[in-house]
Protein backbone atom coordinates (compact mmCIF):
# COMPACT_ATOMS: atom_id res chain seq x y z
CA UNK A 1 0.00 0.00 0.00
CA UNK A 2 1.20 3.49 -0.77
CA UNK A 3 1.68 5.97 1.78
CA UNK A 4 0.41 9.04 -0.14
CA UNK A 5 -1.46 12.03 1.65
CA UNK A 6 -1.96 14.25 -1.40
CA UNK A 7 -4.76 12.93 -3.41
CA UNK A 8 -7.52 10.34 -1.24
CA UNK A 9 -10.11 8.98 -2.70
CA UNK A 10 -12.42 7.11 0.07
CA UNK A 11 -9.70 5.63 2.11
CA UNK A 12 -7.26 4.66 -0.79
CA UNK A 13 -4.22 7.83 -0.88
CA UNK A 14 -3.27 8.26 -4.40
CA UNK A 15 0.21 8.53 -5.78
CA UNK A 16 1.36 11.68 -7.33
CA UNK A 17 1.88 11.56 -11.36
CA UNK A 18 4.15 14.37 -12.87
CA UNK A 19 4.54 14.87 -16.87
CA UNK A 20 7.36 17.11 -18.69
CA UNK A 21 7.42 17.59 -21.70
CA UNK A 22 10.85 18.59 -23.28
CA UNK A 23 12.13 19.86 -26.83
CA UNK A 24 15.98 20.48 -27.68
CA UNK A 25 17.79 23.34 -29.05
CA UNK A 26 18.54 23.08 -32.69
CA UNK A 27 21.60 20.46 -32.22
CA UNK A 28 21.08 19.86 -28.72
CA UNK A 29 18.80 16.68 -28.77
CA UNK A 30 21.06 13.52 -28.41
CA UNK A 31 22.90 15.80 -25.52
CA UNK A 32 19.56 15.93 -23.79
CA UNK A 33 18.86 12.50 -24.40
CA UNK A 34 22.20 11.81 -22.68
CA UNK A 35 20.82 14.26 -19.50
CA UNK A 36 17.78 13.03 -19.32
CA UNK A 37 18.96 9.71 -19.03
CA UNK A 38 21.33 10.36 -16.65
CA UNK A 39 18.41 11.47 -14.35
CA UNK A 40 16.48 7.84 -14.40
CA UNK A 41 18.64 6.06 -11.76
CA UNK A 42 19.24 8.59 -9.47
CA UNK A 43 15.76 9.10 -9.28
CA UNK A 44 14.24 5.59 -9.44
CA UNK A 45 16.96 5.28 -5.72
CA UNK A 46 14.94 8.32 -4.04
CA UNK A 47 12.27 7.11 -1.51
CA UNK A 48 9.56 9.02 -3.09
CA UNK A 49 9.82 7.61 -6.14
CA UNK A 50 7.56 5.09 -7.59
CA UNK A 51 8.92 4.90 -11.09
CA UNK A 52 9.89 6.91 -13.71
CA UNK A 53 10.00 6.58 -17.39
CA UNK A 54 12.01 8.55 -20.16
CA UNK A 55 10.27 8.23 -23.72
CA UNK A 56 10.69 9.58 -27.22
CA UNK A 57 7.98 10.69 -29.34
CA UNK A 58 6.97 8.19 -32.24
CA UNK A 59 7.31 11.27 -35.26
CA UNK A 60 9.94 13.44 -33.64
CA UNK A 61 12.50 10.95 -32.07
CA UNK A 62 13.76 14.44 -30.72
CA UNK A 63 11.30 15.35 -28.53
CA UNK A 64 11.04 13.72 -24.96
CA UNK A 65 8.63 13.46 -22.22
CA UNK A 66 9.38 12.12 -18.45
CA UNK A 67 6.46 10.64 -16.73
CA UNK A 68 6.78 9.84 -12.93
CA UNK A 69 5.16 8.49 -9.96
CA UNK A 70 5.57 9.81 -6.01
CA UNK A 71 4.26 8.49 -3.32
CA UNK A 72 3.25 11.84 -2.67
CA UNK A 73 3.21 15.91 -3.61
CA UNK A 74 6.17 16.68 -0.30
CA UNK A 75 8.51 13.71 -2.73
CA UNK A 76 8.46 15.02 -5.39
CA UNK A 77 8.93 18.93 -4.35
CA UNK A 78 12.29 17.45 -2.52
CA UNK A 79 13.29 15.88 -5.87
CA UNK A 80 14.73 19.36 -7.41
CA UNK A 81 16.57 19.99 -4.08
CA UNK A 82 18.72 16.92 -4.99
CA UNK A 83 22.48 16.72 -6.77
CA UNK A 84 21.47 14.62 -9.49
CA UNK A 85 18.68 17.46 -9.93
CA UNK A 86 20.40 20.32 -9.51
CA UNK A 87 22.90 19.90 -11.90
CA UNK A 88 20.44 19.16 -13.99
CA UNK A 89 18.60 22.11 -13.48
CA UNK A 90 21.50 24.32 -13.99
CA UNK A 91 22.15 23.00 -17.47
CA UNK A 92 18.92 22.22 -19.02
CA UNK A 93 17.79 26.07 -20.40
CA UNK A 94 20.68 25.75 -22.60
CA UNK A 95 19.67 22.42 -24.22
CA UNK A 96 15.97 23.25 -24.56
CA UNK A 97 13.38 25.98 -26.80
CA UNK A 98 11.21 26.58 -23.45
CA UNK A 99 10.99 26.62 -19.73
CA UNK A 100 11.01 23.31 -17.92
CA UNK A 101 7.40 22.89 -16.61
CA UNK A 102 6.35 19.34 -15.14
CA UNK A 103 2.79 19.04 -14.57
CA UNK A 104 1.20 17.58 -11.47
CA UNK A 105 -1.55 14.83 -12.23
CA UNK A 106 -3.85 12.37 -10.30
CA UNK A 107 -5.14 9.28 -11.96
CA UNK A 108 -9.22 9.68 -12.42
CA UNK A 109 -9.76 6.54 -14.23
Amino acid sequence: MLHGRLYSFGRAALPLHTFVRFEPLTGKGQQLRQELKLLLEPTRAEPGCIRIHLYEALRDPLVFYIHSEWVDEAAFDAHPKLPHMTRFLSLVSELVTHPVKGIRTKQIG
